[in-house]
């Protein structure tokens, strides 16, 4: 195996034997972003001299004799939504293509306390508005398994990344499936934490009380050892909850017997790809097999759930990015005076899919339509949120597919939106109760893999990932390569 090939733990260890040093570690994945990064377009920006530098830093503490992270001189990769002193963070969009922040989020801060090493920024769609990675402002991300196909989205550079074998690690933000559903279409882990565990400080925001950040892995270990590094109370983000993070890796073991699992049948309808279905239910068995109680429950509001979530996500999108109109920084368009400059700056440097979004959300907020849409949709919620409420009286966790469908081709649903909304149907529910979830892979259809969605309770997020393990340790799925360029 090639160094960049190997997991963050895998690594950390050989890094403890002095068996390889965490340069060669980064120059491996440099060497591979040379390689493939022209088919797979993963990364906006690239960082290499600093993380170099910090690799170097890394090496001397352990010549040294000090003790190092688990993440120490391990290449990440940065969600470019994401703030990071003195590198771009441009969202993905034309508005913010030259904006350099002056400060760090509170996740880059613990990072850089672990000694991360960041390899890049990556690519995503637009402020985090899509499915695909094919709104960005700069260009489409290509899946590793078929660079024909999607890498999913919004966070579809991350999980490309990770996949091909471009950072070893990433960092990911989901606002209703954005890490998940990337995961999914890439074979790879991803983790949405329960809202408030991980800082939003330094997120850019799309809709504020949906946004998460979280982590992109090879495997669940890595999910655990990045969530153990970046959770935690901030101070600076009023939504941060309270309460002890615990070292999510010691809730790692091969063993899911006494644990209740709930089947929604909400989750398998008319729609779902009949490969995808059968690779779920062949994973429900094998917990079963293992000793875990499967226990069908109802969630009967999760039909709505669509339709709140385009509802909520814009008009709160719609007030977020308010924000952008020239004056301040950013992207400025030329005007007579200053309302044609407004116009000139946002029509020409947002995209369409933002356009649409922010529309939809300014008239769900309208005088006259906001207690009939905006108003209704946050009651819904509500009742989204008692589903899980109710069904977590029953069971400990819930699994469900990730995406109805592996990933798509890409500009297959480009001209659709509503197709494209629909493969986050699984995702979304998630999102509106501010619960955790995991995606993992759990086949293929084809050569294109398929995911499984384990939902835990509020900060459950140790549950889910213990049984994401056992049924990890009882398959290969995650050790299988992506075939992208020599291997």
């Amino acid at each position: 195996m090639k160094l960049y090939q190997y997991t963050a733990h895998a690594l950390h260890e050989k890094l403890l034997k002095k068996e390889v040093s965490a340069r060669e570690i980064a120059e491996a994945v440099f060497g591979r972003i040379d390689a493939v990064e022209g088919e797979v377009r993963a990364y906006i920006t690239q960082t290499r001299e600093q993380a170099l530098d910090q690799a170097q830093k890394v090496d001397e503490k352990i010549r040294r004799g000090e003790k190092i992270s688990p993440l120490a001189g391990l290449p990440g990769a940065i969600k470019d939504n994401i703030c990071t002193k003195g590198v771009k963070t441009t969202c993905g969009s034309k508005i913010l293509a030259n904006f350099i922040p002056p400060y760090d989020a509170t996740v880059m801060v613990k990072l850089a306390a672990n000694d991360a090493v960041i390899a890049g920024k990556t690519n995503m769609d637009e402020f985090a508005m899509g499915s695909s990675t094919e709104n960005s402002a700069f260009f489409p991300s290509r899946n590793p398994w078929d660079t024909a196909a999607v890498p999913g989205g919004s966070s579809g550079g991350s999980a490309a990344a990770v996949a091909a074998g471009e950072a070893i690690w990433a960092l990911g933000s989901d606002t209703g499936g954005s890490i998940r559903q990337p995961a999914a279409y890439c074979g790879v882990v991803g983790l949405k934490p329960t809202y408030g565990l991980v800082s939003r400080f330094g997120l850019v925001a799309y809709a504020s009380s949906l946004d998460q950040i979280g982590p992109i892995t090879r495997d669940v270990t890595d999910c655990a050892l990045v969530l153990s590094v970046i959770a935690g109370h901030d101070a600076h983000d009023s939504t941060s909850i309270r309460t002890e993070i615990p070292d999510y890796t010691k809730a790692l073991v091969p063993d899911v017997k006494g644990l209740k699992i709930g089947l929604p049948k909400e989750y398998f309808v008319a729609g779902l790809d009949s490969a995808v279905e059968q690779a779920v239910r062949r994973a429900v068995d094998q917990f079963r097999a293992m000793g875990a109680e499967i226990v069908e429950v109802s969630m009967p509001h999760t039909e709505y759930a669509l339709s709140v979530y385009y509802l909520i996500a814009p008009a709160e999108a719609s007030s977020n990015l308010a924000r952008y109109d020239g004056v301040g920084y950013g992207y400025r368009g030329e005007g007579n005076d200053i309302v044609s400059m407004y116009k000139r700056t946002r029509s020409e440097g947002f995209g369409a899919e933002v356009k649409r979004r922010i529309m939809l959300g300014t008239y769900a907020l309208s005088s006259g339509y906001y207690d009939a849409y905006y108003n209704k949709a946050l009651k819904v919620r509500t009742l989204v949120k008692r589903d899980f409420d109710r069904a977590f009286e029953q069971v400990d966790v819930l699994i469900t597919p990730t995406a109805p469908t592996p990933a798509f081709k890409a500009g297959e649903k480009v001209n659709d939106p509503l197709a494209m909304y629909l493969q986050d149907i699984f995702t979304i529910p998630v999102n509106l109760a501010g619960v955790p979830a995991i995606s993992l892979p759990c086949g293929f259809a084809g050569n294109m893999p398929i995911g499984l969605q384990l939902i835990g309770k509020p900060l459950g997020e140790a549950t889910i990932l213990r049984a994401a393990y056992a049924f990890e340790q009882n398959n290969d799925y995650h050790k299988r390569l992506a075939p992208l360029g020599e291997v």
